[in-house]
């Protein structure tokens, strides 16, 4: 919906907001907001709404510290959780320093710029994620834990499944909120669950990701649980991904379908998926953030750790789902949703735009199960992995220019150097398995 700044004044009052949050999103994916009063809503309107830059991780230095807060007045929602009398609604803002120039650091504006880049080619990109997410119990100080009293599976129902109470609440929730819900369910491990929005273009598309995750962590604490978006909170069970569901079209027309190729691709599609396989190791610090991510990116639990695509199997990086014509689409499937969502689908354009103008043509697709191929048989087959670590990780970004280009001097050093350090805080820590393996017998 097209607002303009007096129908959000209007809608406000009409529908008595006294809250408004202008929330914002750092580089590693965390939101940030501050809340003022509907009587401060013009101010921030008109761009006036400054806060501290220095205080947010990865942003500006204190020399330089004042920034503004420029509201995307398209992203007005009201808050279903919130009281009903005096009502809390958010929109999101877009960064800017105080000569009124976007600031480079800011996730969205990383997005708008590769989106624009795009749209100068003519073509609009649109994303499909799916979302996964453990459901826990909290401790009696309502922190929370990793605890579930529940034993479901994949595509389980209640009784079995303990949060379909929980997910529904949190389906109906996001529909308040305009939200296309196009399926929900159980996921693999006990407590993992999945809810699937519609696709939309990009920019709209990692707006919804952050509502999306800051509204199932607000119901699961209605209902006295912890959602937890950690891609691997328990050793022994599969992880929780956010595989990307991308297309391309123009003038309307999805760019990806050919009817008239053996895999229903064209050649647009292949330089997409040649220019993903380019760089996806350069990718992986972004798609993949944490330490923790890593622990989900072992073979074993279904994850995509091998850099080969098909369309009929679900064991390489790269999938192409069933459905063709207008509804073709590529799916990458390593991001996990610890993520930040501008970051990753500005980076998944962008290497999929250079396979497009460089031509670059993918490897033949692996229809074979990958999981079940010796190591010789993929080292025949020429198929390379993803990082083992996010250090290695980090050094695959450190080569790899276009993505850098993406993010920007000012972020893609920010970040580079808040991962090694998150990955030497990490290795300077002694675990329970260390202290199990070595204490009693060394």
């Amino acid at each position: 919906m097209k607002y303009t700044k007096q129908d959000v004044l209007r809608l406000v009052q009409e529908e008595d907001v006294e809250f408004i949050r202008l929330q914002f999103t750092d580089i590693f994916g965390t939101m940030k907001n501050v809340a003022i009063t509907s009587s401060q809503l013009e101010k921030a309107l008109d761009n006036n709404c400054m806060f501290d830059g220095s205080s947010i991780e990865g942003f500006v230095r204190i020399e330089e510290s004042d920034m503004y807060l420029y509201p995307d007045l398209d992203t007005l929602n009201v808050f279903p959780w919130r009281p009903q009398q005096g009502k809390v609604a958010r929109l999101i803002c877009d960064v800017y320093r105080p000569n009124r120039e976007p600031f480079e650091g800011d996730p969205r504006y990383i997005l708008k710029k590769v989106v624009k880049q795009a749209a100068e080619l003519g073509y609009q990109f649109d994303v499909g994620p799916e979302c996964e997410f453990f459901l826990y119990h909290t401790d009696d100080n309502g922190q929370p834990t990793t605890i579930t009293h529940e034993r479901a599976g994949y595509f389980d129902l209640g009784p079995m499944d303990l949060g379909e109470n929980a997910r529904r609440d949190m389906v109906l929730t996001l529909e308040d909120m305009g939200f296309e819900i196009e399926a929900s369910h159980h996921e693999m491990a006990p407590a993992q669950h999945e809810i699937d929005f519609r696709y939309d273009e990009a920019l709209t598309t990692a707006d919804n990701i952050m509502t999306f995750k800051l509204a199932v962590k607000t119901i699961a604490k209605r209902h006295g649980l912890h959602a937890s978006f950690m891609p691997k909170p328990k050793t022994g069970i599969n992880g929780s991904g956010m595989h990307i569901n991308m297309s391309l079209s123009k003038d309307g027309k999805n760019i990806f379908a050919d009817d008239c190729d053996p895999n229903g691709l064209s050649q647009e599609a292949y330089y997409f998926i040649g220019g993903l396989m380019r760089h996806v190791k350069g990718m992986c610090a972004i798609t993949n953030p944490l330490v923790n991510s890593y622990k989900r990116l072992v073979p074993g639990f279904e994850a995509p750790v091998y850099i080969a695509w098909s369309g009929t199997n679900r064991s390489p990086l790269i999938r192409i789902p069933a459905e063709r014509g207008e509804g073709t689409r590529i799916e990458l499937r390593c991001p996990d949703p610890s993520a930040n969502p501008y970051l990753v689908l500005a980076v998944c354009l962008a290497a999929g735009l250079d396979g497009i103008q460089k031509q670059i043509m993918p490897p033949a697709a692996v229809d074979r199960n990958i999981f079940n191929m010796t190591e010789e048989e993929i080292l025949e087959e020429g198929i390379d992995v993803l990082p083992n670590n996010l250090l290695e990780a980090v050094y695959e970004m450190e080569k790899d220019e276009l993505v850098k280009e993406v993010l920007g001097t000012h972020t893609s050093r920010r970040y580079i150097k808040a991962k090694k350090k998150e990955w030497a805080e990490y290795s300077r820590q002694v675990s329970g398995w260390e202290l199990d393996q070595y204490l009693y017998r060394i």
